[in-house]
Protein backbone atom coordinates (compact mmCIF):
# COMPACT_ATOMS: atom_id res chain seq x y z
CA UNK A 1 0.00 0.00 0.00
CA UNK A 2 1.09 3.26 -0.93
CA UNK A 3 0.92 4.59 2.89
CA UNK A 4 2.78 2.23 4.38
CA UNK A 5 6.55 2.53 4.93
CA UNK A 6 9.29 1.69 3.05
CA UNK A 7 12.11 -0.57 4.55
CA UNK A 8 14.64 -0.29 2.10
CA UNK A 9 17.64 -3.10 3.49
CA UNK A 10 21.49 -3.02 2.58
CA UNK A 11 21.31 -4.56 -1.37
CA UNK A 12 22.32 -8.08 -2.00
CA UNK A 13 26.26 -7.78 -2.77
CA UNK A 14 27.15 -5.21 0.10
CA UNK A 15 29.75 -5.62 2.73
CA UNK A 16 30.62 -3.80 5.76
CA UNK A 17 32.76 -1.80 4.46
CA UNK A 18 31.07 -0.79 1.07
CA UNK A 19 29.64 2.45 0.76
CA UNK A 20 25.97 3.54 1.55
CA UNK A 21 23.56 6.06 2.19
CA UNK A 22 25.09 8.37 0.11
CA UNK A 23 24.31 12.10 0.05
CA UNK A 24 25.87 15.41 -0.61
CA UNK A 25 25.32 18.76 -0.23
CA UNK A 26 26.67 22.46 -1.11
CA UNK A 27 29.56 24.45 1.25
CA UNK A 28 30.82 28.03 0.59
CA UNK A 29 30.82 29.05 -3.40
CA UNK A 30 32.69 26.08 -4.84
CA UNK A 31 32.88 23.13 -2.23
CA UNK A 32 30.77 19.96 -1.47
CA UNK A 33 30.18 17.63 1.15
CA UNK A 34 30.38 14.32 0.85
CA UNK A 35 28.53 12.03 3.45
CA UNK A 36 28.11 8.15 3.29
CA UNK A 37 27.64 5.05 6.18
CA UNK A 38 29.60 2.22 6.05
CA UNK A 39 28.98 -0.74 8.63
CA UNK A 40 32.66 -0.84 9.84
CA UNK A 41 35.51 1.61 10.28
CA UNK A 42 36.89 2.87 6.96
CA UNK A 43 38.74 5.61 5.90
CA UNK A 44 36.86 8.83 5.54
CA UNK A 45 38.30 9.36 2.04
CA UNK A 46 36.57 11.08 -1.18
CA UNK A 47 38.62 10.48 -4.63
CA UNK A 48 37.21 12.06 -7.72
CA UNK A 49 38.25 13.58 -11.18
CA UNK A 50 36.10 14.62 -14.55
CA UNK A 51 36.69 12.28 -16.42
CA UNK A 52 34.96 8.33 -15.02
CA UNK A 53 37.90 6.19 -13.35
CA UNK A 54 40.10 8.45 -13.52
CA UNK A 55 40.68 10.23 -9.80
CA UNK A 56 42.89 13.16 -10.37
CA UNK A 57 41.99 14.44 -6.57
CA UNK A 58 42.08 12.76 -2.94
CA UNK A 59 40.75 14.73 0.53
CA UNK A 60 40.47 12.99 3.80
CA UNK A 61 37.55 13.85 6.26
CA UNK A 62 36.07 12.51 9.43
CA UNK A 63 34.28 9.78 10.97
CA UNK A 64 31.39 9.97 13.47
CA UNK A 65 28.70 7.46 14.97
CA UNK A 66 26.05 8.21 17.97
CA UNK A 67 24.15 5.84 20.09
CA UNK A 68 20.29 6.68 20.64
CA UNK A 69 18.02 4.97 23.48
CA UNK A 70 20.25 2.56 24.61
CA UNK A 71 19.61 -0.15 21.50
CA UNK A 72 20.83 1.57 18.58
CA UNK A 73 24.34 2.50 17.41
CA UNK A 74 25.00 3.88 13.61
CA UNK A 75 27.38 2.99 11.71
CA UNK A 76 30.21 4.94 10.82
CA UNK A 77 29.15 8.00 9.31
CA UNK A 78 31.91 9.33 7.29
CA UNK A 79 32.35 13.35 6.06
CA UNK A 80 34.31 15.00 3.98
CA UNK A 81 34.45 18.46 2.22
CA UNK A 82 36.28 18.35 -1.73
CA UNK A 83 36.76 21.38 -3.78
CA UNK A 84 37.67 24.24 -5.30
CA UNK A 85 34.79 22.60 -7.85
CA UNK A 86 34.65 24.03 -11.15
CA UNK A 87 30.56 25.20 -11.76
CA UNK A 88 28.41 23.00 -14.37
CA UNK A 89 30.63 20.50 -13.90
CA UNK A 90 30.47 16.43 -13.76
CA UNK A 91 32.49 14.96 -10.87
CA UNK A 92 33.24 10.97 -10.29
CA UNK A 93 33.96 9.97 -7.41
CA UNK A 94 34.43 7.03 -5.15
CA UNK A 95 34.23 6.58 -1.50
CA UNK A 96 36.67 5.02 0.74
CA UNK A 97 39.04 3.43 -1.47
CA UNK A 98 36.58 1.51 -2.21
CA UNK A 99 36.54 0.06 -6.10
CA UNK A 100 32.95 -1.45 -5.16
CA UNK A 101 30.85 1.96 -6.56
CA UNK A 102 31.41 4.49 -8.52
CA UNK A 103 29.21 7.97 -8.03
CA UNK A 104 29.14 11.50 -9.72
CA UNK A 105 27.62 14.60 -9.14
CA UNK A 106 26.90 17.87 -11.20
CA UNK A 107 27.96 21.47 -9.60
CA UNK A 108 25.64 24.25 -10.23
CA UNK A 109 25.90 26.53 -12.25
CA UNK A 110 28.35 30.02 -11.53
CA UNK A 111 25.60 32.35 -12.96
CA UNK A 112 21.90 32.07 -13.90
CA UNK A 113 19.84 30.47 -14.75
CA UNK A 114 18.95 27.84 -11.95
CA UNK A 115 16.87 25.17 -11.47
CA UNK A 116 16.01 24.31 -7.64
CA UNK A 117 13.36 21.65 -6.81
CA UNK A 118 11.64 21.96 -3.57
CA UNK A 119 9.97 18.78 -1.52
CA UNK A 120 8.56 18.70 1.73
CA UNK A 121 7.78 16.35 4.75
CA UNK A 122 9.34 13.66 2.44
CA UNK A 123 8.95 10.14 4.62
CA UNK A 124 9.60 6.52 2.65
CA UNK A 125 6.45 5.32 1.89
CA UNK A 126 4.93 4.48 -1.92
CA UNK A 127 3.95 8.42 -1.99
CA UNK A 128 7.74 9.25 -1.30
CA UNK A 129 8.68 6.75 -4.28
CA UNK A 130 6.72 8.11 -6.53
CA UNK A 131 7.53 11.84 -5.92
CA UNK A 132 11.44 10.84 -6.26
CA UNK A 133 10.91 9.28 -9.53
CA UNK A 134 8.99 12.63 -10.37
CA UNK A 135 12.13 14.46 -9.56
CA UNK A 136 14.88 11.48 -11.09
CA UNK A 137 13.22 12.50 -14.37
CA UNK A 138 13.66 16.27 -14.49
CA UNK A 139 16.81 18.45 -15.35
CA UNK A 140 17.66 20.19 -11.43
CA UNK A 141 20.60 22.22 -9.79
CA UNK A 142 19.96 22.11 -6.04
CA UNK A 143 17.09 20.57 -3.87
CA UNK A 144 16.05 22.15 -1.30
CA UNK A 145 13.73 20.67 1.81
CA UNK A 146 12.13 22.45 4.53
CA UNK A 147 11.74 19.89 7.08
CA UNK A 148 10.61 16.35 7.99
CA UNK A 149 12.68 13.68 6.64
CA UNK A 150 13.05 10.31 6.79
CA UNK A 151 9.69 10.16 9.00
CA UNK A 152 12.42 7.91 11.62
CA UNK A 153 10.33 8.75 14.69
CA UNK A 154 12.74 7.38 17.25
CA UNK A 155 13.06 4.24 15.10
CA UNK A 156 16.76 4.71 14.17
CA UNK A 157 16.97 2.19 11.27
CA UNK A 158 14.71 4.00 9.09
CA UNK A 159 17.01 6.80 9.17
CA UNK A 160 19.26 3.97 7.11
CA UNK A 161 16.29 2.94 5.59
CA UNK A 162 16.07 6.67 4.48
CA UNK A 163 18.84 7.72 3.48
CA UNK A 164 19.40 4.37 0.59
CA UNK A 165 15.61 5.24 -0.71
CA UNK A 166 16.98 8.53 -1.55
CA UNK A 167 20.85 8.15 -2.28
CA UNK A 168 20.18 8.10 -6.01
CA UNK A 169 19.41 11.46 -5.98
CA UNK A 170 20.87 12.90 -3.10
CA UNK A 171 24.35 11.37 -4.45
CA UNK A 172 24.38 13.60 -7.58
CA UNK A 173 22.90 16.74 -6.44
CA UNK A 174 23.08 18.88 -2.96
CA UNK A 175 20.19 18.36 -1.25
CA UNK A 176 19.93 21.60 1.21
CA UNK A 177 17.53 20.63 4.12
CA UNK A 178 16.34 22.06 7.27
CA UNK A 179 14.66 20.14 10.39
CA UNK A 180 10.92 19.95 11.03
CA UNK A 181 9.13 18.43 14.34
CA UNK A 182 9.57 14.51 13.13
CA UNK A 183 13.86 15.36 13.41
CA UNK A 184 13.45 16.40 17.11
CA UNK A 185 13.52 12.55 18.39
CA UNK A 186 14.00 13.54 22.26
CA UNK A 187 12.96 11.42 24.78
CA UNK A 188 13.05 12.39 28.33
CA UNK A 189 15.77 10.67 30.80
CA UNK A 190 16.65 8.41 27.68
CA UNK A 191 17.76 11.08 24.85
CA UNK A 192 17.53 14.62 26.60
CA UNK A 193 19.04 15.98 23.41
CA UNK A 194 17.44 16.94 20.61
CA UNK A 195 17.44 16.20 16.89
CA UNK A 196 20.55 13.89 17.87
CA UNK A 197 20.42 11.95 14.49
CA UNK A 198 19.67 15.06 12.10
CA UNK A 199 22.43 16.75 13.23
CA UNK A 200 25.04 13.30 12.99
CA UNK A 201 24.15 12.59 9.37
CA UNK A 202 22.47 15.32 8.18
CA UNK A 203 25.11 18.20 8.33
CA UNK A 204 24.50 21.06 6.57
CA UNK A 205 27.21 24.36 6.26
CA UNK A 206 25.84 26.84 9.23
CA UNK A 207 29.57 27.58 9.62
CA UNK A 208 30.35 29.58 6.71
CA UNK A 209 27.57 31.44 7.39
CA UNK A 210 27.89 32.93 10.66
CA UNK A 211 25.51 30.26 12.32
CA UNK A 212 26.39 28.49 15.21
CA UNK A 213 23.86 25.84 14.65
CA UNK A 214 23.25 23.18 12.28
CA UNK A 215 19.53 24.03 12.61
CA UNK A 216 19.44 26.96 10.78
CA UNK A 217 22.07 28.73 8.21
CA UNK A 218 22.22 30.16 4.89
CA UNK A 219 23.90 29.83 1.32
CA UNK A 220 24.56 31.70 -1.75
CA UNK A 221 24.15 30.01 -5.17
CA UNK A 222 24.79 31.30 -8.65
CA UNK A 223 27.53 33.80 -7.34
CA UNK A 224 25.56 35.62 -5.16
CA UNK A 225 22.78 35.97 -7.29
CA UNK A 226 20.20 33.90 -4.98
CA UNK A 227 20.74 33.64 -1.24
CA UNK A 228 18.94 30.93 0.52
CA UNK A 229 18.06 31.22 4.48
CA UNK A 230 17.21 28.27 5.87
CA UNK A 231 15.74 28.51 9.49
CA UNK A 232 14.73 26.66 12.06
CA UNK A 233 10.92 26.59 13.58
CA UNK A 234 11.84 23.89 16.63
CA UNK A 235 14.64 26.06 17.81
CA UNK A 236 14.94 29.37 19.41
CA UNK A 237 13.77 31.97 17.37
CA UNK A 238 12.19 35.11 19.62
CA UNK A 239 13.77 38.37 19.53
CA UNK A 240 17.64 38.03 21.68
CA UNK A 241 17.86 34.37 20.47
CA UNK A 242 20.74 33.00 18.75
CA UNK A 243 18.93 32.57 15.73
CA UNK A 244 17.08 35.81 15.41
CA UNK A 245 20.63 37.66 15.93
CA UNK A 246 22.04 35.46 13.27
CA UNK A 247 19.56 35.86 10.99
CA UNK A 248 19.18 39.78 11.35
CA UNK A 249 22.98 39.74 10.59
CA UNK A 250 22.17 37.95 8.04
CA UNK A 251 20.48 39.72 6.35
CA UNK A 252 22.27 42.78 6.56
CA UNK A 253 24.74 41.43 5.00
CA UNK A 254 23.08 41.15 1.83
CA UNK A 255 23.67 43.60 -0.96
CA UNK A 256 20.72 43.34 -3.28
CA UNK A 257 22.43 45.07 -6.13
CA UNK A 258 24.42 42.23 -6.20
CA UNK A 259 21.88 39.55 -4.38
CA UNK A 260 18.71 39.56 -6.82
CA UNK A 261 16.78 36.89 -5.40
CA UNK A 262 16.17 35.91 -1.56
CA UNK A 263 14.51 32.79 -0.59
CA UNK A 264 13.56 31.53 2.78
CA UNK A 265 12.60 27.91 3.90
CA UNK A 266 10.77 27.29 7.71
CA UNK A 267 8.89 23.81 8.16
CA UNK A 268 5.60 24.94 9.99
CA UNK A 269 3.65 27.67 7.67
CA UNK A 270 3.46 30.81 8.78
CA UNK A 271 0.34 31.32 6.30
CA UNK A 272 -1.89 28.54 6.36
CA UNK A 273 -5.93 28.04 5.27
CA UNK A 274 -5.68 24.01 5.84
CA UNK A 275 -7.48 23.22 9.12
CA UNK A 276 -4.15 20.82 9.60
CA UNK A 277 -1.50 22.69 11.97
CA UNK A 278 -3.40 25.95 12.50
CA UNK A 279 -1.62 28.41 13.95
CA UNK A 280 1.48 26.71 14.78
CA UNK A 281 4.09 29.19 12.89
CA UNK A 282 2.50 31.94 14.46
CA UNK A 283 4.58 32.59 16.98
CA UNK A 284 7.77 32.52 14.78
CA UNK A 285 6.16 34.62 11.95
CA UNK A 286 5.49 37.31 14.65
CA UNK A 287 9.21 37.25 15.69
CA UNK A 288 10.97 36.94 12.13
CA UNK A 289 8.39 38.24 9.88
CA UNK A 290 9.54 41.73 10.11
CA UNK A 291 13.17 41.17 9.20
CA UNK A 292 11.93 38.77 6.20
CA UNK A 293 9.48 42.24 4.67
CA UNK A 294 12.60 44.74 5.49
CA UNK A 295 14.69 42.50 3.84
CA UNK A 296 12.40 42.11 0.54
CA UNK A 297 12.72 38.01 0.61
CA UNK A 298 11.14 36.76 -2.29
CA UNK A 299 9.64 33.73 -1.68
CA UNK A 300 9.02 31.97 1.60
CA UNK A 301 8.59 27.59 1.45
CA UNK A 302 6.79 25.80 4.06
CA UNK A 303 5.81 21.95 4.88
CA UNK A 304 4.19 20.64 7.84
CA UNK A 305 1.31 20.61 6.17
CA UNK A 306 0.42 17.62 4.15
CA UNK A 307 -0.77 19.53 1.11
CA UNK A 308 -0.58 22.26 -1.04
CA UNK A 309 -0.85 25.89 -1.09
CA UNK A 310 0.38 28.76 -2.94
CA UNK A 311 -0.77 32.85 -1.42
CA UNK A 312 -0.08 35.92 -2.86
CA UNK A 313 2.55 38.22 -1.57
CA UNK A 314 1.97 38.98 1.85
CA UNK A 315 2.69 40.68 5.26
CA UNK A 316 1.38 41.01 8.80
CA UNK A 317 -1.36 38.78 7.62
CA UNK A 318 -2.45 40.44 4.09
CA UNK A 319 -1.99 41.55 0.64
CA UNK A 320 1.46 43.08 0.02
CA UNK A 321 3.64 44.37 -3.02
CA UNK A 322 6.67 43.99 -1.17
CA UNK A 323 5.80 41.32 0.99
CA UNK A 324 7.24 37.34 0.10
CA UNK A 325 4.93 34.84 -1.53
CA UNK A 326 4.23 31.78 1.10
CA UNK A 327 3.75 28.77 -0.36
CA UNK A 328 3.39 25.78 1.54
CA UNK A 329 5.14 22.53 -0.07
CA UNK A 330 4.15 19.68 2.43
CA UNK A 331 3.06 17.33 0.15
CA UNK A 332 6.43 15.00 -0.10
CA UNK A 333 4.42 11.53 0.26
CA UNK A 334 5.08 10.91 4.14
CA UNK A 335 3.15 7.93 5.95
CA UNK A 336 0.64 10.26 7.48
CA UNK A 337 -1.27 11.19 4.64
CA UNK A 338 -2.74 14.31 3.17
CA UNK A 339 -4.36 16.97 4.76
CA UNK A 340 -7.93 16.76 2.92
CA UNK A 341 -9.66 20.13 4.78
CA UNK A 342 -8.98 23.40 3.84
CA UNK A 343 -11.26 26.68 5.52
CA UNK A 344 -13.90 27.34 3.92
CA UNK A 345 -14.50 30.14 2.31
CA UNK A 346 -10.50 30.47 1.76
CA UNK A 347 -9.04 33.95 2.81
CA UNK A 348 -7.73 36.04 -0.14
CA UNK A 349 -4.69 35.89 0.10
CA UNK A 350 -5.25 32.34 -0.75
CA UNK A 351 -4.99 31.59 -4.59
CA UNK A 352 -3.97 28.24 -4.88
CA UNK A 353 -4.59 25.05 -3.10
CA UNK A 354 -5.03 21.42 -3.06
CA UNK A 355 -4.44 18.39 -1.39
CA UNK A 356 -2.35 15.90 -3.72
CA UNK A 357 1.06 14.42 -3.22
CA UNK A 358 3.94 16.77 -5.87
CA UNK A 359 6.69 18.42 -5.58
CA UNK A 360 7.65 21.84 -6.90
CA UNK A 361 10.10 23.46 -9.18
CA UNK A 362 11.77 27.29 -9.10
CA UNK A 363 13.74 28.04 -11.99
CA UNK A 364 15.43 31.56 -11.30
CA UNK A 365 15.90 32.55 -14.79
CA UNK A 366 17.17 35.81 -14.13
CA UNK A 367 17.91 39.20 -12.00
CA UNK A 368 13.83 39.62 -12.25
CA UNK A 369 12.19 36.89 -12.80
CA UNK A 370 11.23 33.38 -11.83
CA UNK A 371 8.97 30.35 -13.15
CA UNK A 372 7.75 28.18 -10.28
CA UNK A 373 5.44 25.33 -10.99
CA UNK A 374 4.13 22.50 -8.77
CA UNK A 375 3.84 19.08 -10.26
CA UNK A 376 1.35 16.80 -9.02
CA UNK A 377 2.29 12.93 -8.71
CA UNK A 378 -0.81 11.47 -10.55
CA UNK A 379 -0.04 13.67 -13.54
CA UNK A 380 2.45 12.95 -16.04
CA UNK A 381 5.73 14.71 -15.63
CA UNK A 382 5.04 17.39 -18.10
CA UNK A 383 1.57 18.27 -16.62
CA UNK A 384 2.01 21.51 -14.35
CA UNK A 385 -0.96 21.91 -11.82
CA UNK A 386 -0.05 25.52 -10.45
CA UNK A 387 2.38 27.79 -12.10
CA UNK A 388 3.46 31.16 -12.21
CA UNK A 389 5.48 34.00 -13.03
CA UNK A 390 7.74 35.63 -9.96
CA UNK A 391 9.62 39.28 -10.47
CA UNK A 392 11.88 39.93 -7.80
CA UNK A 393 11.26 42.57 -5.79
CA UNK A 394 15.07 43.66 -5.77
CA UNK A 395 13.56 44.99 -9.56
CA UNK A 396 10.80 46.76 -8.16
CA UNK A 397 11.20 49.91 -8.08
CA UNK A 398 7.94 50.53 -5.19
CA UNK A 399 9.88 47.99 -2.96
CA UNK A 400 13.22 49.92 -3.14
CA UNK A 401 13.85 51.24 -0.13
CA UNK A 402 17.41 52.60 -1.07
Amino acid sequence: MPRETLSVAVPNGFDSLTPQQVHISLVGDNKMRISWVTEDDSQPTVEYGTSSGVYESTTTGSTSSYKYSLVYKSGNIHDVVIGPLKPSTVYYYRLGHNPARQFNFKTPPARLPIKFVVIGDLGQTGWTKSTLEHIGGSEYDILLLPGDLSYADFYQPLWDSFARLVEPLASRRPWMVTQGNHEIEKIPVLEPRSFKAYNARWRMPYEPSGSASNLYYSFDAVGGAVHVLMLGSYTDFDPGSDQFKWLESDLGRVDRARTQWVIALVHAPWYNSNEAHQGEGEGMRKAMERLLYDARVDVVFAGHVHAYERFTRVYNGSSDACGPVHITIGDGGNKEGLASKYLDPPPKISLFREASFGHGRLEVVNGTHALWRWHRNDDDEAVEADSVWLISLASNPACNKG
